[in-house]
């Protein structure tokens, strides 16, 4: 996987209190754009996504990514968390517009960390979800869905999808 730090996301050039261009300086021990006019510094905040495992009768709903990164291969139902969203309702929803679904959340799985590619999260938090309404059918950014034996997985994306299963990365 591509290395992401802060130095190679997409740059802020201008500061947004006062539109003065920015200057790269040291801020809390990391070279940060700073605005030299009124001090602004820029702290990039990290992106949060949520997942849900649904599972019956021993087999993982999986959704078929349509694009990049990773378009193709399957994962778990997920996507980003909006500004205010409880996390546990962003992955009922996300599910919910990627496979007809209505889940509920019924636990905390894990939570991983580490960016896997520039428009990637930072954090991803998967719950355990059991369904409680709906059809299933592809939506959103999804091709396909369906449910799979742990024996019978297509080819898997991403290293939260592996670990939330209990494979290696």
């Amino acid at each position: 996987m591509e290395e992401v730090s802060p130095l190679n996301q997409p740059a802020i050039r201008f500061c947004p209190q006062c539109a003065t261009p920015l200057e790269i300086q040291e801020r809390c021990r990391e070279q940060r754009p700073v605005c030299p006019a009124c001090g602004w510094a820029y702290y990039p905040d990290p992106k949060v996504a949520a997942a849900v495992l649904v599972e019956q009768n021993g087999a993982v709903l999986l959704t078929r990514r349509i694009g990049e990164p990773c378009k193709g291969m399957w994962t778990l139902p997920a996507g980003f968390v909006d500004a205010y969203e409880d996390p546990a309702c962003a992955a009922e929803r996300e599910c919910l517009e990627e496979t007809g679904l209505k889940v509920a959340v019924t636990g905390l799985l894990d939570i991983t960390a580490g960016r896997e590619h520039p428009a990637g999260a930072d954090i991803v938090i998967i719950y355990r979800a059991d369904v409680v309404g709906g059809k299933l059918k592809a939506g959103d950014d999804a091709e396909r869905v369906g449910f799979f034996d742990r024996d019978q997985l297509p080819p898997l994306a991403f290293r939260a999808t592996h670990r939330a299963l209990g494979l290696p990365d």
